[in-house]
């Protein structure tokens, strides 16, 4: 059970970092998929070959699957606020707006997940919290800038951009709620299976991907990177720290990852950063250590 204190201990902190990298990727591949690809087949691929992925990893672990509508009904509610919906919005909304300003907007995710949870009852509405919150969140734009254009839908895919940030807010609660002893990884292909049957319903209506032509090699491998890495992998790692942290130490993951993505350019890719980097950079862990209390614990009992 998560702890009390709504602390995160070292061992999940990496964890984060971790997600941060993994989920971070999904931007990209994204917008590598959707020059080929309609938005609600590359949600579909997604869930699909991520839960099959994990399928053999199930066998191996010896996790049963669960038993009846009542044993699946969990999955479905959280395969749908999970994936279903925030994948599809987010992924429309990129249709709309560069991939930079998806992840600035989908950096609100903490923000709704501490709204939601203390609406619910779920954990206390604790004003350092809402604070490091909101600095993390002014961290994310000084290093990432708005990087807002004037072009036709752009308030459209905000806004599903936003609703999507808000459907991972609901499904932390709901996960928390009906599954709190379930198995990471259990718990990541059951929602994934789920997620599949709906979104082959949703994307056979709506796109009728079968009539569309087979896409490029350079297009499967971003697919099978948003499956393998930033699906298969970050659910399993993602539902750790869930089950360990809480829903909103977990969701601190979407503050990380515009740092991580210009920590990456910088290391991997050679790519030179800059002082408004840096000093967002700063911003997000300073706010981190506000949300997690320790720090300003200290400073009280040193004054």
């Amino acid at each position: 059970m998560p702890p009390n204190d709504n602390r995160i201990d070292a061992r999940d902190r990496s964890l984060l970092a971790l997600l941060s990298v993994l989920w971070g990727g999904s931007f990209f591949f994204n917008g590598a998929a959707l020059r080929e690809l309609p938005p609600l087949t590359l949600v579909f691929l997604r869930v699909a070959l991520g839960a099959a992925i994990l399928l053999p990893l199930l066998r191996v672990q010896g996790i049963r699957f669960p038993k009846g509508m009542a044993g699946w009904k969990p999955f479905v509610a959280i395969g749908f606020l999970n994936n279903v919906i925030p994948f599809s919005l987010i992924v429309i909304g990129q249709t709309f707006i560069p991939s930079g300003l998806a992840s600035i907007l989908n950096a609100t995710t903490p923000l709704f997940t501490v709204i939601v949870m203390a609406a619910a009852s779920e954990e206390a509405l604790q004003l350092r919290r809402v604070a490091g919150v909101a600095l993390g969140l002014s961290g994310v734009i000084i290093l990432r800038g708005w990087g807002v254009e004037t072009r036709a839908g752009q308030g459209l895919g905000i806004l599903l951009c936003l609703g999507g940030a808000f459907s991972y807010g609901f499904a932390a609660l709901a996960a928390r709620r009906l599954l709190k002893d379930a198995a990471p990884l259990g718990t990541a292909a059951f929602q994934l299976m789920a997620s599949t049957v709906m979104m082959a319903i949703v994307a056979g209506a709506m796109e009728q991907p079968w009539r569309l032509p087979m896409p490029g090699v350079t297009i499967w491998l971003a697919v099978l990177g948003l499956a393998g890495l930033s699906t298969a992998l970050a659910y399993i790692v993602f539902f750790q720290i869930l089950r360990r942290s809480g829903a909103t130490n977990v969701m601190l993951v979407t503050l990380l990852i515009p740092v991580t993505a210009v920590l990456l350019g910088w290391l991997v890719l050679g790519e030179p950063m800059s002082a408004r980097e840096i000093a967002g950079a700063i911003v997000i862990g300073s706010a981190l250590l506000v949300i997690d209390g320790r720090v300003l614990n200290l400073l009280r009992r040193v004054t």
